[in-house]
Order: structure tokens, then sequence, then C-alpha cells
């Protein structure tokens, strides 16, 4: 009884102790007639009170998105279905279902009548601006009676995830000499044997290193043989993301981290269009998402994985054996400098082929109100560029006002080589 009181609205208490004062003047007066309409004034509140919460217990409610992933400045729909499975009916329903901020406003229905059984469907969108994990609900219910005299909320429904994924941007076309288009098949790779006689040859193609000619097999099959001397290897590209805070600059959709990220996400989706396994990877040799050996290829993996990617307060690239793994290598990289550039090369393989897409985070504005980047530094973007391409690494700049699909043609000419050039002083 208790906790049904507690439903009453300020109306109805202030019907209820009008009831009571007058049942108490009846008494003290003597007044039969006044006692009737005290006893009609004070049960009034109370039989509302408790239909009210009766009526409450019978109701219940599904939610339902679609899609369940939806990029930044989409559109997702969401449905929610509420019926009562009670006896009495219910009317006077507000509805109102949780919604952050950045998906837009809490949405909110008045239902007078809501049938018995069959139910009512409600619907409204969501358009997020910014990527990340959100959650919708708690999905809460408000039942009040004609009168006013009572309020009950009701949670419905729990929360429900809403995946924002990063932009995607179809790309066209696909690094030079990466296997996938014409030339060398880059997909499979053979493995010389220990011996001499379990050498693994091919014929001789124009610019192999005449030392490695395989002249036994050339003097057996009267025509120039070479030896195949790498692992056995499946084709594959290894993305890296510098997801560090201070490398960016800029806030919300327009910084250059969500453009990172997006380029990031549109380039595994386009390579997994071409049968390539592809690992993610951040600077510091994290593990973001990778190909299992089978060569299935799951993209929601990959958008899960950068939905709900934050930026790290690591201020350099962390030291890691081989960032690429013996794959090619496309390395997304903010402000750095050059020591960690520096880093970077020692650390990749050699003989492996290695791009980088250099940000040039000052077109992206600031981080802060004063105009600063977050960590006092500015990269040399022409610095930067010369020391990676003397090292055999392709290098392109990136910048707001160059559309992506640009930016990733010029990716593909530039290429890269599988040179061993090393910087001085590192790597030897």
């Amino acid at each position: 009884m208790r906790g049904a009181l507690s439903g009453l609205t300020t109306r109805g208490r202030c019907l209820l102790a009008a009831g009571m004062a007058a049942a108490l003047c009846s008494v003290i007066l003597n007044e039969r007639d006044l006692l009737r309409v005290s006893v009609f004034v004070i049960s009034l509140p109370l039989l509302v009170c408790f239909l009210t919460a009766v009526a409450r217990v019978g109701l219940h409610a599904q939610r339902q998105i679609v899609p369940i992933r939806v990029p930044v400045g989409g559109r997702a729909e969401v449905s929610l279905h509420i019926r009562s499975t009670g006896r009495l009916p219910t009317g006077g329903l507000l509805v109102s279902d949780g919604v952050p901020y950045s998906l837009g406003g809490k949405p909110r229905f008045v239902i007078e009548h809501l049938p018995r059984h069959t139910g009512t469907r409600l619907r409204y969108a969501v358009q997020p601006m910014l990527r990340g994990i959100q959650q919708l609900g708690p999905l809460k219910a408000t039942i009040t009676d004609p009168f006013g005299l009572a309020e009950f909320e009701r949670e419905l429904a729990h929360t429900s995830r809403l995946i924002v994924v990063p932009r995607i941007v179809k790309l066209s076309g696909v690094p030079g000499g990466s296997g996938l288009g014409s030339g060398d098949d880059g997909s499979v790779r053979l493995a010389a044997g220990q011996g001499e006689d379990d050498a693994i040859v091919r014929p001789y193609r124009q610019g192999d290193d005449l030392r490695k000619v395989h002249w036994r097999s050339t003097a057996k099959r009267d025509e120039m043989m070479v030896r195949v001397e790498e692992r056995p290897w499946r084709g594959g590209t290894t993305v890296l993301l510098d997801h560090r805070a201070g490398a960016h600059r800029g806030a919300g959709t327009t910084a250059s981290f969500e453009w990172a990220v997006s380029f990031a996400a549109s380039i595994c989706l386009h390579l997994h269009r071409y049968g390539q396994r592809i690992r993610l990877v951040t600077e510091s040799g994290r593990m973001i998402v990778s190909d299992t050996g089978d060569g299935a290829h799951n993209d929601n993996a990959v958008l899960d994985a950068l939905a709900a990617l934050q930026a790290t307060p690591q201020h350099e690239i962390g030291a890691m054996n081989d960032p690429g793994h013996g794959q090619e290598l496309i390395a997304i990289l903010g402000a750095t400098t050059p020591d960690s550039l520096s880093q970077l090369i020692s650390q990749r393989a050699r003989g492996t082929r290695s791009l980088a897409v250099l940000l040039d985070t000052a077109a992206w504005g600031t981080n802060g109100p004063e105009g600063a980047p977050a960590d006092g530094e500015e990269t040399d973007i022409d610095g930067a560029s010369a020391l990676l391409r003397g090292t055999g690494w392709g290098v392109t700049v990136a910048r707001p006002s160059t559309p992506m699909t640009a930016t990733w043609a010029t990716v593909c000419r530039t290429g890269g080589s599988r040179n061993d050039a090393m910087i001085t002083g590192v790597g030897q």
C-alpha cells in the first residue's frame, strides 16, 4: 500500500488531505452528510492510485534498431513495440526513450489508449554525428490517470547498443606491385629448401639478381632459372593507425584523428574486396583486428573495432618488432618526430614494401582554444617525407582539402620499393 501511495501526485495528495480534513470536521460537527462527502473524496485518489499501479504491471516493450551499424552521418530507424497484457485498459501513457545527445533529441510519445494484446508500435529516427558505441535506453513509461491524481514510472526495456562506425569512402585501384594487379602475384611465395638440391626455382625475369641464378637447373632446362628464397607467405597488408592524441589536431568529426580512422577503415574494406588478408595495428604494435588464417574476411570486425577505438595519451611511437610482420605496410601517421620515424624505419623488416600516409595536422585546425597543438610541437612534413623516401618508403601527404579518393590514388601511384636502404646510424 505504501508503494502504491507513493505514486500520488500533488493534486492527489491535496485531495486526500482535503478528504481527511473534511472527515475530521464531520466528526467534530456531527455532520453525516459531510462525512459521506469526505469518504468519497478520500476513496477517489486511493482507488485511482491502486488501479494505476495495477495497470503498469501488464506493460511490456521491445526495441529494434535497423540497421544495428550505421556510419557517422547516417540514419538508423528505432522501432518500439509496446503492448499490454493486463486485464485493465491502459491510457494516459507517456513513453520516453533514453537517447544520447550525439544522436539527437530525447523522443517522447503520448499514448491515449493502449489496445490490449495487439499493442502499438512507435518509431523514431536517429542520426549519429560521433563515432563510437552508443547506448539507447532505458525505455521508460509514465502512467497517469485521467484526473491526474496518480502517476507511476516503469522501465519497459533496458539499453540497446548502436554501433556508429567510421564513414567509409569507396576507393579504387591498388598500390602498384602489390600482387593484386598485373605482374607478379604477391599472394603466394614459396620457400627454398635447406639444401641446394631442394631449392625451388622459377624462370629468370628481367631485373632479377644474377647472384640468385640456379646454374644446375639452368643447365638442365636450357633456360636461365633463379632461386626463390622467400618463406611461405600469404598475401596480406598491415595497416598501421597512429592513434596518439598528441599526434592529431582538431575536434569532433573534423579532427585529423577521425579522418585517419575513416581512411584506415576504407582501406581495409577496399583491400578485403580483393581478397587480401588485413592486419590492423596501432603505432604501439597493439593488434586491433586481424583476419583469420582460413582467409575469411569480416568487414564488421574491422568496423566494430574502429568504432570503439579512442585516442591514447601515449607521446611517442612504441617499440615494435617489424610492425608489418613481413606483410606490406601502410602506415597512417599523425604529427611525429624524426626520432620516432627513425625508430619505425629501423624496426621495419628489410626488403618489405612500406607506404606512409603523413597527415598534415596543421591543416586540421587545433585541439585547444589557444590554437596550439596538443603536445606543443609541429611536424616538418617535408623533412619527414624526405626521411621516409630516403629509406625506400612510398610517401603521401594527406590534407583535409584533398578527397580520400585522391589521397588513395596518390598512394597507389607512389607504390614504394622493396630495397634495403637504411638511414645512417639506424638499423645497422
